[in-house]
């Protein structure tokens, strides 16, 4: 067995110094040229051979993947490239070229004209007295038409305004009246009176103006037989 065991240690021992030998780099340019062919040789011993079908598609694949390259290079230089201004941006703008339209007139809005009043109301007006009156005790009653409203005054009389319109009467007496103050205007030919409707009062008495004081002065001389009536003078 020692001699068993001998042997083998001798011959591994050879079989690394021919390995060593055949490692070692030679020593001259013909022995480097003999060792790099025996190292294709045993390259291309070792490595697998190829179909010509697995070389052709070898030969694709290596081809698709150089267009694979060529595609992502010229996306990157498309992505870097400066951006272009829009054509709307280097054209003049539309509202700079067409003026804008203006805006058409607004009608001019008719002035309100006053409403013509009822023909009843236009036959009283004649008769109304207008202007400021004396009455009795100190007080004073003013009757003025209304502009914006024809047919309609305003009588007043210190804090006290009404807005009248006249009222038709059979007796033939001018009568303007406010139905929603309860006012009431009455005037005679010798006189007129303030009264109020609702309470069935006078608030003002024996005003008179001008013509009424005139009427008032002849009906002493000639007493008419009724109040309506203006003065009668005896004939001559």
């Amino acid at each position: 067995m020692r001699y068993l065991y001998a042997g083998i240690l001798g011959c591994l021992c050879s079989s690394l110094a021919w390995a060593a030998v055949d490692d070692a780099p030679p020593k001259n340019k013909t022995q480097q040229h003999a060792h790099v062919q025996k190292m294709a040789k045993a390259n291309a011993k070792a490595a697998p051979k190829l179909s010509p079908a697995e070389l052709a598609n070898l030969a694709t694949q290596n081809e698709i993947a150089q267009r694979r390259a060529a595609l992502a290079a010229s996306a990157a230089a498309v992505t870097t490239m400066p951006t272009v201004a829009a054509p709307q941006a280097m054209a003049p703008s539309l509202a700079a070229v067409v003026p804008a339209a203006k805006p058409a007139p607004m009608p001019a809005t008719a002035s309100a004209e006053p409403a013509a009043m009822p023909v009843s109301q236009a036959a009283v007006t004649n008769d109304v007295h207008v202007g400021r009156m004396v009455c009795e005790l100190g007080n004073a009653v003013s009757v003025t038409p209304d502009a914006s409203q024809p047919g309609s005054y305003w009588v007043q009389m210190r804090q006290h305004r009404f807005h009248m319109t006249p009222v038709t009467t059979t007796t033939g007496a001018v009568r303007l009246e406010d139905t929603h103050a309860g006012a009431m205007w009455l005037q005679l030919p010798h006189k007129s009176m303030l009264m109020n409707s609702k309470l069935g009062q006078r608030m003002a008495d024996e005003c008179q103006s001008a013509n009424q004081l005139e009427v008032a002065t002849r009906m002493k001389s000639g007493p008419p037989s009724t109040l309506l009536d203006g003065p009668s003078f005896a004939k001559k």
